[in-house]
């Protein structure tokens, strides 16, 4: 660790992981209850259940986020943080605030916990993955700002790099397009039309120019190569990313009341969207092909690697499965856009968070990396999550084309749950899947408690300045 102020990261990737594992474990209760509708019922309605799942899925990203900010930027810009203390204390009142609201869902009828956060004052609750009272979400506009303020600081009096200020253009964009989840419109059609501001514009807009600066930070620090080289990729892969995915907005505006033109806009510039995500993995395979040393923390690089290739293939391919207007005509809201959004969000953000974790925690702790056996068990639990979810978004994506064709596309169309009883075995495999999942997150969890890690202070000359390097010409030559 380079700078003792890198070390507030600390308490951010904690929370992540234990609001990754809520989140999880409350997927598996609303697993369980597609087949078995009464399970938990009436204490955790499925309602509820999906409310935690989602809403817990977004902040520990976000929790994830801010960690690698903090310990990325310091790193990268030179300098110690501006504001520590400022940083602990928004990490308390984002991580008291997340539980507070994730108390209220469980322990409040919806409709009551919006009389007494005062949503009839200024309306903003009831609507998918923006569910929060309107007090939380003032909250979050203030953790928000406070965080900018700090990192903004930070990088205006150190050096000034392509990561960073990449990484500061999503963060500042989050923070802007999370703005239009106070405006909430009684017309249906325009409340969807600015919902996606919000919900598309973070997770196919600007949370992906935080996944490429995360990536490319990493590539840099387990590989070596000249930074220069990634900053070049990094530059035409954002550009890629802002083209297609802003105007590929309009992939979600086909059937919702707005003009017919959407319907082309939307399909040609979301047929371009794996583009960028291709490219990822391209970038991310030539930079390890072209390392100019093998990092010791092995387990880090596959998560890396990982990333880019599951980014791909969720976000680029399987969203490229039902994204153009004659297909999503049938598709859209089935199992096959759940199984779109579980991989994608595995694999382009799930995963860069893990990635991050992965190398910055051994050296938050005074080592380099986790010890082999501790990688070992870490690459497993890397391979239990993935394939899992590999296995998950099939058995999804299979339920959706059966649903599709029982009940859209066949001359003697079926109901809703008529359909759903034809495709029970799915949900069942899915379920199976998901406790696999688990399984290999508690095997990530683990792996940090195993011992044997080698300590910073053990290590060699040599091994010490690989630590140090930054991938920079002057750093390689050193």
């Amino acid at each position: 660790m380079k700078y003792e102020s890198q070390r507030v990261a600390m308490p951010y990737f904690v929370a992540a992981i234990v609001l990754f594992v809520a989140q999880i474990l409350f997927g598996l209760i609303m697993g369980l209850q597609y087949v078995v509708g009464d399970f938990l019922f009436p204490e955790i309605p499925f309602n509820v259940a999906r409310m935690v799942h989602t809403n817990t899925l977004i902040v520990w990203l976000l929790m994830g986020f801010m960690g690698a900010a903090y310990y990325l930027i310091p790193e990268e810009c030179e300098t110690e943080l501006h504001s520590p203390k400022l940083a602990l204390i928004m990490f308390w009142v984002f991580f008291v605030a997340a539980g507070l609201t994730v108390a209220g869902y469980l322990l409040v009828p919806y409709a009551r916990l919006a009389e007494m956060t005062g949503n009839a004052i200024w309306p903003t609750m009831g609507r998918e993955f923006l569910e929060q009272p309107t007090i939380t979400k003032i909250g979050i506009v203030v953790v928000a700002l406070a965080f900018l303020y700090n990192l903004g600081m930070t990088v205006l009096k150190g050096r000034k790099t392509v990561v960073s200020l990449v990484l500061m253009m999503g963060l500042i964009g989050l923070a802007v397009f999370f703005l239009f989840a106070f405006y909430n419109p009684t017309n249906l059609v325009k409340d969807k039309f600015w919902w996606w501001w919000t919900v598309h514009l973070w997770v196919e807009g600007v949370w992906e120019l935080i996944l490429g600066s995360i990536l490319a930070f990493v590539l840099i620090k387990v590989t070596g190569v000249d930074r220069e080289i990634i900053e070049k990729w990094l530059y035409i892969i954002i550009a890629m990313v802002l083209i297609t995915g802003i105007i590929g907005t309009g992939h979600h505006y086909y059937w919702i009341g707005t003009p017919e033109y959407w319907q082309w806009w939307g399909s040609i510039f979301s047929a371009l969207e794996p583009i960028p995500f291709f490219m990822m993995t391209v970038f991310a395979f030539n930079m390890v092909n072209k390392r100019r040393r093998n990092h010791p923390n092995k387990a880090a690089t596959l998560w890396a690697l990982g990333c880019a290739v599951m980014a791909f293939l969720g976000a680029g391919v399987w969203g490229f499965l039902h994204t153009l207007a004659p297909v999503n005509y049938y598709t859209h809201g089935t199992q096959i856009t759940a199984a779109h959004g579980h991989l994608a969000f595995y694999g382009a953000y799930v995963m860069i968070v893990l990635a991050i974790i992965s190398y910055a925690v051994p050296i938050l702790r005074g080592r380099e990396a986790n010890g082999e056996k501790a990688q070992v068990i870490e690459m497993w639990s890397f391979w239990l999550m993935t394939v899992s979810m590999v296995f998950l978004t099939l058995f999804l994506t299979a339920a959706g084309i059966l649903q599709v064709y029982l009940q859209r596309y066949s001359d003697t169309p079926l109901a809703f749950m008529a359909t759903q009883d034809k495709i029970e075995l799915f949900y069942w495999l899915r379920f199976l899947a998901g406790v696999i999942f688990l399984g290999g997150l508690v095997a990530y969890v683990y792996s940090f408690f195993v011992p044997g890690e080698k300590k910073a202070s053990d290590m060699g000359p040599v091994e010490k300045r690989a630590a140090d390097t930054d991938g920079s010409p002057a750093a390689a030559s050193a």
